[in-house]
């Protein structure tokens, strides 16, 4: 498989990628197009269609910060859930990094949730239970209620609070 970082809407599969990223996340828990056109240049922000044979097989959105790396969408293309390409793609990302991740996940309130975090436990991930709220992506929507998991260790709420103060504000324009 590939990895090949977009920093516009140029590619060929940008919209079937664009499509995936709309059928994958609900509406509070993604940003609005023009926006993200808007970071995918930024130097931190890695916009990845991951790509075997030039077929879209999933995307790995991510921020790149000295402490952290910072996965803030992931999703493979559903005729290909549950044939490992998750996991492939997720540990290729965590062989490769140099600093821990982390990503956000939602409470483990019913067992589609509970599977998602095993999923991420089977790949090394830790569930921290720190309090933890995403911001907004859209104007009038409340913070979502979210934990954190991070490879290859848990953090401390220092941790979480460093991240918050320092990172959020360029991930989900809260200075704007």
């Amino acid at each position: 498989m590939d990895n090949v970082r977009q920093t516009d809407a140029s590619h060929r599969l940008f919209h079937e990628a664009w499509e995936l990223y709309e059928q994958s996340f609900p509406l509070e828990e993604r940003r609005p197009l023009d926006w993200q056109l808007d970071i995918m240049s930024h130097a931190n922000y890695h916009f990845e269609l991951i790509l075997q044979e030039d077929a879209l097989v999933g995307i790995l959105l991510w921020w790149s910060f000295e402490e952290v790396s910072y996965i803030e969408h992931f999703a493979t293309v559903p005729a290909l859930r549950g044939r490992g390409y998750g996991k492939l793609i997720l540990e290729a990302f965590t062989g490769r990094s140099t600093r821990p991740v982390l990503l956000e996940v939602e409470p483990p309130h019913e067992e589609i949730q509970r599977r998602r975090i095993r999923f991420y436990e089977q790949s090394g991930f830790i569930l921290n239970d720190h309090y933890y709220q995403q911001p907004p992506y859209h104007p009038g929507q409340q913070p979502l209620t979210l934990l954190l998991m991070t490879y290859p260790a848990a953090i401390s709420a220092e941790t979480v609070a460093h991240f918050v103060a320092n990172r959020h504000p360029l991930i989900y324009r809260l200075s704007q």
